[in-house]
């Protein structure tokens, strides 16, 4: 008989808080925040900069990976950027991948 009682009251749920039910699911939350959008804002807000400060003469890298040299930055969203000698190529800003500086010339020491 003292066994029985005791299995009943076991089985009886006790209420437990709403917010300790949420708690849960606002530390997943944080948890993503951190690892995964923070990150990934920070990393398009650094990417959003780099384009915007393309200048002419700059060595980029497009998504495509191609290289070449800006010859030129249009007006609203796009470059001329040079591939080869005499070919010229226009190309939308936000599929850069990659903007290297310009190479400083070299010091004359003579």
């Amino acid at each position: 008989m003292l066994i029985s009682s005791a299995h009943a009251a076991a089985a009886v749920p006790a209420a437990t808080n709403p917010i300790m039910q949420l708690a849960p699911l606002v530390f997943i939350f944080v948890i993503f925040y951190f690892l995964l959008i923070r990150p990934q804002m920070t990393a398009r807000k650094k990417h959003t900069e780099m384009v915007s400060n393309v200048r002419r003469g700059d060595v980029v890298v497009t998504a495509g990976g191609i290289v070449g040299k800006v010859t030129k930055v249009l007006d609203g969203d796009e470059v001329m950027v040079e591939l080869a000698d005499k070919v010229a190529v226009k190309i939308v800003k936000s599929t850069l991948s990659d903007v290297r500086t310009k190479p400083e010339p070299a010091a004359n020491d003579q």
